[in-house]
């Protein structure tokens, strides 16, 4: 199982926040490439990048940190937020994401989304965003009546394969996370998710092992990376991520850099 270290970025800088919300946030770093290049000294090798405020603005803000850690760093990065038309899309593929996260417009705009995944392909995931059950998107600040099951079957049948799955109650409380819910989760997703939201101890991350889900490709870890609740090396033991061989999405990983029409 993979390990992705989050750096969220607001204002410029690396931040977390509290059940995604704004004005509950905690400034971690000055400058999202330090936190990066902690991440990938301490041994990470794929790191997760949100634009937050791309996500509330609707278009992305920080694409010129995204370009200075990918070109920097040199390990795979996923990128969110604000990526709703393919201009934005291509702009975030150019600066160096290895992966593009769609949230609120795979939701709103399917011929978005289709003319996306004809194009990129194994390079896209979309991050579906929960609260109380219900799908939340426009950067967490709103909650549809769209049940969390509902949007990924109808993601699927439009061929989405990849998704981060964040349970946004959970998210930034170091609270644990459910792993009945990843279950259920896993039972639903045909092709590949990631967990994010509520991982507080390596406990979280040897549950979510022992859940032994194929379709369970990693885990986004944030708040406690920040808050020295355990290390990258640490959580890569319990991942076990150094000692498994290469997938075919890591050839898909390199083997695509640079390559976006």
């Amino acid at each position: 199982m993979r390990l992705y270290p989050a750096i969220d970025i607001s204002e410029g800088k690396a931040v977390r926040l509290v059940k995604g919300d704004f004005d509950a946030k905690t400034v971690y770093d000055d400058d999202p490439l330090d936190a990066a290049r902690a991440w990938v000294r301490q041994g990470a090798r794929y790191l997760h990048v949100v634009d937050l405020d791309g996500a509330k603005q609707g278009a992305p803000e920080n694409l010129h940190h995204l370009e200075r850690i990918a070109r920097e760093l040199q390990v795979p990065v996923q990128y969110g937020g604000g990526l709703r038309d393919l201009a934005a899309v291509r702009a975030a593929l150019r600066a160096g994401a290895q992966r593009i996260v769609l949230g609120t417009a795979a939701f709103r705009d399917v011929d978005f989304l289709d003319e996306t995944l004809s194009a990129w392909g194994e390079r896209v995931v979309v991050s579906v965003d929960v609260r109380g059950g219900k799908v939340s998107s426009a950067g967490w600040q709103e909650t549809t009546q769209m049940p969390a099951d509902d949007a990924i079957r109808r993601l699927q049948d439009r061929g989405v394969r990849q998704f981060v799955y964040t349970n946004v109650d959970k998210d930034g409380m170091l609270e644990g996370i459910d792993l009945e819910e990843v279950a259920w989760v896993a039972s639903i997703v045909r092709g590949r998710f990631l967990i994010s939201g509520g991982i507080g101890s390596l406990a979280d991350l040897e549950g979510l092992m022992s859940l032994r889900q194929v379709n369970l490709a990693g885990v986004i870890v944030g708040k406690a990376l920040y808050e020295h609740r355990f290390t990258v090396e640490e959580a890569l033991e319990v991942l076990d991520e150094r000692r498994a061989p290469a997938s075919p999405e890591d050839e898909t990983d390199h083997a695509s850099a640079g390559n976006e029409p």
